[in-house]
C-alpha cells in the first residue's frame, strides 16, 4: 500500500510529474507514491523522470485506460 495517491487522470503532460514531484516531496526516503493517470505519455514520462531523479519505479500497470505507477523515494 502506498504512502500517497496522486490522482492524476484527465490531466495532459507534464502535470503528473508535476503533481507526482509535489507529493513526493511530503515522503520519507523509501516511501512509496502511487500515481494513477490517463496520458499514454506519462509512460515514458515517468521512466524518464524516475531515472533523472533516483527515485525508483517500482511498479508499473494499466487497468483499462488508467495507468499505475508506483514509485519509491531515494
Amino acid at each position: 500500500m502506498a504512502n500517497i495517491v496522486v490522482d492524476a487522470k484527465g490531466l495532459n503532460c507534464p502535470m503528473p510529474i508535476v503533481k507526482t514531484a509535489q507529493a513526493i516531496k511530503a515522503l520519507a526516503s523509501g516511501q512509496t507514491v502511487e500515481v494513477l493517470a490517463t496520458d499514454a505519455g506519462s509512460v515514458k514520462d515517468f521512466a524518464a523522470w524516475s531515472k533523472t531523479t533516483g527515485n525508483e519505479l517500482v511498479e508499473q500497470t494499466k487497468d483499462g485506460g488508467v495507468f499505475r505507477f508506483v514509485l519509491r523515494k531515494k
